[in-house]
């Protein structure tokens, strides 16, 4: 077998809402790999005609629906065939070793897990000081959020009800229920977040604005609400991000 064609039982999937662009380089990344995934679902909030010109591109499986992040990736979820599942945001930029990190953690007898949070480009205090402190919560108890590319063998996301069919903090629920279990890990390997918003909103008032949300959230305000909220931020970009 070629090394190119050497396949790992994952599937990735990826929600999206008018985002071909960063698609489109998610999709070139994963077709460098040496080692690829069984299959990627590419599940959209709304059709677009560039969306299906670029799965056919990169041989993905592109699914259609109402826009909701959380029912989004449970469709694509329940339509993937591989062992192993993979949520990655379109503007990620994800390891290339990450389908190999992922089978090592789960021949450690982890059953789910995400991967190390860092951001796109070149390092700067601010970033780095932002980095540490989400590495923080997350080691006192918080939750990782989907733009870590969160995995989890399928009959685990099956068991733990998969991700609510909400528009924001799909994944809060679910990452729980992983961690109750005790064999959630948080892999060494970075996952390459877009700083976008950031760049946009300022980057004091874009992690207060996303710390602000996360603490209604935690005080029961309905997700619903708060994807409103947040989608009168993200106008520009007519996309909900965590």
């Amino acid at each position: 077998m070629e090394r190119s064609r050497v396949t790992a039982n994952v599937a990735i999937i990826v929600p999206v809402l008018d985002d071909a662009a960063a698609l489109s380089n998610l999709l070139a990344q994963i077709s460098s790999w040496q080692l690829k995934p069984r299959e990627v679902i590419v599940v959209s909030g709304q059709p677009e005609p560039a969306l299906d010109a670029l799965c056919a591109q990169h041989g993905c499986r592109l699914i259609n629906m109402p826009a909701s992040r959380g029912a989004q990736l449970d469709r694509g979820a329940s339509e993937a065939q591989a062992a192993v599942l993979w949520f990655l945001h379109a503007d990620a930029s994800a390891p290339a070793n990450g389908l190999t990190s992922i089978t090592s953690a789960l021949a450690r007898h982890a059953e789910s897990g995400c991967f190390r949070f860092q951001f796109q480009g070149r390092p700067i205090w601010y970033k780095n000081l932002l980095k540490w402190l989400i590495a923080m919560r997350i080691r006192l108890g918080g939750v990782p959020y989907g733009d870590q590319g969160i995995f989890a063998l399928r009959e685990v996301y099956l068991a733990c009800g998969g991700f609510p069919h909400q528009p924001l903090f799909e994944e809060v629920r679910l990452i729980k229920r992983f961690k109750r279990r005790g064999t959630f890990r948080v892999l060494s390997a970075p996952m390459a977040v877009s700083t976008r918003r950031w760049d946009r909103d300022g980057w004091w008032a874009r992690s207060w604005r996303n710390r602000w949300l996360a603490l209604c959230y935690l005080c029961g305000m309905p997700a619903e609400r708060l994807a409103g909220s947040y989608r009168r931020t993200d106008n520009a970009e007519n996309r909900i991000e965590t």
